[in-house]
């Protein structure tokens, strides 16, 4: 593989199986990434146990094959991986987290159609890969450094497949509603974009007590994104008025964005989300610093909204990455994209 630059704004991306997002370079990245890990976290495991990577992904048809590739490398490092299957990358940020894993990868090309693939690495806490790690995975692949470092026997990682990751992350995302309110009464339509979210979201929505119309929740490899969800914010605004819901939930493939619709089939993006949550935190004194991370793609009218109520808008670069990134710097509660 020819040298180029090979992790993005959001990891690796491209047209499955055409370079960089082939069975070879996931190999290849598996093994990067698994010495890398050895060097920052080996040391920190006793005798006779071994660095953890989790791995999970979307819906995609070549998820199968590009997993597979990543496992093989991982293990061939000596370090273990826990496949968790198909989950929304924040599921998998917060798997990371709750199985104290040593880093977590999600496959996924996120809205791209099922032909792209994408694979993208978290730190231990969750939260995404840091520049200068990333660099030294990329140098290490294409250096060719590590090609001959083969543990044998007992010292090649297992991989093991976690079948209650799903219902983690369900618990997960249920404790972070207040626990006095629930979703009883409400009817919420929701598009899964035959994607990641397609168990996890209805099954939060109506554990919370909502009545759910869910659509595109039937994935087949190849229906991911395709004319439906938060790209195609025109089909939820459509099943809201044709089923009546209060509320419509868009999400993209990998469910890491969001948009909403409300009871008249108007489309609410990501700065009129971002907008309502400010607004509500600053009349309850929550805004730290009275402040909210957007990026710079966001309309002006943002910023006209929250000076309006007294707070302010900090932007950075596009990338929910660099929004978070931000947010933990300054330590901020709130930010966000206008994508959702």
């Amino acid at each position: 593989m020819k040298r180029q630059k090979l992790f993005g704004t959001d990891g690796v991306r491209g047209v499955a199986n055409i370079e960089p997002v082939t069975a070879e370079t996931a190999l290849k990245l598996g093994r990067a990434a698994a010495h890398v890990i050895l060097e920052l976290h080996g040391a920190s495991h006793p005798p006779g146990t071994r660095p953890k990577i989790v791995v999970g992904k979307d819906t995609r048809l070549s998820g199968y094959m590009l997993e597979s590739a990543l496992v093989a490398g991982i293990t061939s490092l000596g370090v273990d991986v826990l496949i968790i299957g198909p989950l929304p990358t924040p599921g998998v940020a917060y798997i990371t987290r709750s199985l104290r894993a040593d880093a977590g990868i999600v496959l996924s090309a996120s809205h791209n159609p099922y032909e792209d693939n994408g694979i993208k690495l978290f730190r231990r806490d969750g939260y995404k890969l840091d520049d200068a790690v990333e660099q030294r995975i990329e140098d290490l692949l294409f250096s060719g450094g590590i090609d001959s470092i083969r543990p044998t026997a007992d010292r090649i990682g297992k991989a093991f497949r976690i079948d209650d990751a799903l219902g983690r992350y369900v618990e997960h995302a249920k404790s972070s509603f207040p626990k006095h309110r629930t979703l009883e009464g409400f009817h919420i339509a929701l598009d899964a974009a035959n994607g990641a979210a397609y168990k996890s979201s209805p099954c939060i929505l109506r554990e919370l007590g909502a009545q759910v119309s869910l659509f595109h929740a039937a994935p087949n490899g190849t229906n991911i994104n395709a004319d439906c969800g938060s790209t195609h914010p025109e089909r939820i605004a459509s099943i809201v008025r044709e089923t009546g819901a209060h509320i419509g939930i868009s999400h993209d493939g990998d469910a890491d964005r969001v948009l909403l619709c409300d009871e008249t089939g108007s489309v609410v993006d990501g700065d009129e989300i971002l907008a309502i949550a400010a607004l509500h935190l600053l009349r309850e004194g929550r805004l730290a610093q009275n402040t909210l991370v957007a990026t710079v793609m966001s309309n002006f009218g943002l910023d006209e909204c929250l000076e309006q109520a007294g707070g302010t808008v900090l932007r950075t670069a596009v990338g929910d990455r660099y929004v978070i990134e931000e947010m933990l710097r300054r330590d901020l509660p709130l930010g966000g994209e206008q994508s959702g």
